[in-house]
């Protein structure tokens, strides 16, 4: 069953935590590490599955260093269905996923549209409400069934991308 809970303050402190094992793992390599997707979002409705961006210097030494991450139990994905991305994750005893790490480099427009989406979301707060309502009807709508759920908030993610970006354009021109 897709799960989608209110909002819990506690998944910052998740963010933090394996936020600096990843630091110490990855060492120079790492340039950014952000928390994204959701669980970013205060007081919006989320799947409990913390989403990590890492900006990194290279995609090529990052490849040299994820043993390091599978150290940490994370499992490599490779690019996992974008281009310029290396996606990990990460699941707990039970096999329920915790974590995703979603790692470009440094300043690419992957990683500019992710932050930009978290950052207009924050300032955004109704549009983020919006967005945790549809994420709601959608798992209870479609039950266990991930890619129904994807397809269903899809155009609206699309739509919200494409503001961000103009908006967090306007906002660093301010």
């Amino acid at each position: 069953m897709i799960l989608v809970l209110d909002y819990n303050p506690d998944w910052a402190t998740s963010f933090e935590r394996e936020a600096n094992r990843i630091r110490r793992a990855l060492g120079a390599t790492l340039m950014h590490i952000h928390h994204i997707g959701s669980t970013s979002i205060p007081h919006t409705k989320a799947k409990p599955v913390i989403d990590i961006l890492l900006e990194v210097s290279s995609l090529d030494e990052l490849d040299q260093q994820s043993a390091s991450l599978q150290a940490l139990n994370y499992e490599a994905k490779g690019e996992f269905g974008i281009p310029g991305r290396r996606y990990f994750r990460l699941d707990d005893a039970t096999g329920r996923r915790t974590h995703q790490v979603h790692s470009f480099e440094a300043g690419s427009q992957n990683a500019i549209r992710h932050l930009a989406f978290r950052d207009y979301m924050r300032a955004h707060p109704a549009i983020a409400a919006e967005y945790g309502a549809l994420k709601l009807g959608l798992a209870i709508q479609h039950g266990d069934n991930m890619a129904a759920y994807i397809d269903g908030k899809d155009a609206f993610v699309k739509e919200h991308e494409r503001r961000a970006l103009i908006w967090a354009s306007r906002s660093a021109g301010k």
